[in-house]
């Protein structure tokens, strides 16, 4: 933090976001505490056999999968997540990707990923939003990683509607032949990273792989922030 930031927090003072203590000055959009009791799920260290990855079993080819978090409605995680998709915050994006970098990285689980993917958004949802929650993940990790983002592999058709209040089947149907990929050649023979701030149902996700699967000897894993507690 330099000294006008300093002077900054001095006349504005930067609050966690989880509990809304005052964040010290090497802290960011977390404080200390928040960061480490958050419930992690501890995925990265059984990435091919556990309930994130069980979703897309016989639906969707997938070499791993991972959430950082636990994720229930109304939770801390629940609140960060808000908050980053929707109070203007997407440095709250980039911070939590840096998290997930860190913790990720030391489980092995970006070894051989070549690209990280962003589910992208609508134009609708861009122009409200102004931000790409997806891409800030990616963002942060790659600061961590080195991996580079393709922000523009696959694009979103339209949008339909929220998949907030749907059940798996609507969703389903929802994001059916949602995305297009748009540059099949650049993403040939390589491992991609699907990355989003939550996974429900696994829905959108697979909506990715199967757009995704369009190139040619594409190997794909996947990343979230969140994931639903069953």
């Amino acid at each position: 933090m330099n000294w006008w930031t300093r002077i900054l927090d001095f006349i504005s003072p930067r609050q966690c976001v989880v509990c809304g203590c005052r964040l010290a000055p090497t802290e960011r959009s977390l404080c200390s505490v928040c960061m480490l009791h958050l419930p992690r799920t501890v995925y990265q260290f059984m990435p091919d056999d556990n309930p994130m990855a069980q979703l897309f079993w016989g639906l969707a080819p997938i070499e791993r999968a991972a959430a950082l978090f636990d994720y229930e409605p109304h939770s801390e995680v629940a609140q960060l997540i808000y908050k980053l998709k929707y109070a203007d915050r997407p440095d709250i994006g980039e911070d939590m990707g840096r998290l997930m970098g860190n913790e990720m990285q030391m489980a092995g689980f970006f070894d051989g990923i070549d690209l990280l993917i962003p589910v992208p958004l609508s134009r609708k949802r861009m122009r409200q939003r102004g931000y790409n929650q997806s891409e800030r993940l990616a963002e942060g990790i790659r600061q961590i990683t080195g991996i580079k983002v393709g922000s523009h592999v696959l694009k979103r058709r339209h949008f339909r509607k929220s998949q907030t209040s749907l059940n798996r089947q609507e969703r389903q149907q929802n994001v059916a032949d949602m995305f297009l990929l748009t540059r099949p050649e650049s993403i040939r023979g390589r491992h991609l990273l699907l990355i989003d701030d939550i996974c429900t149902t696994g829905a959108t996700l697979m909506a990715c792989v199967e757009a995704l699967n369009n190139a040619e000897n594409v190997k794909i894993s996947v990343l979230t922030l969140g994931m639903t507690k069953k």
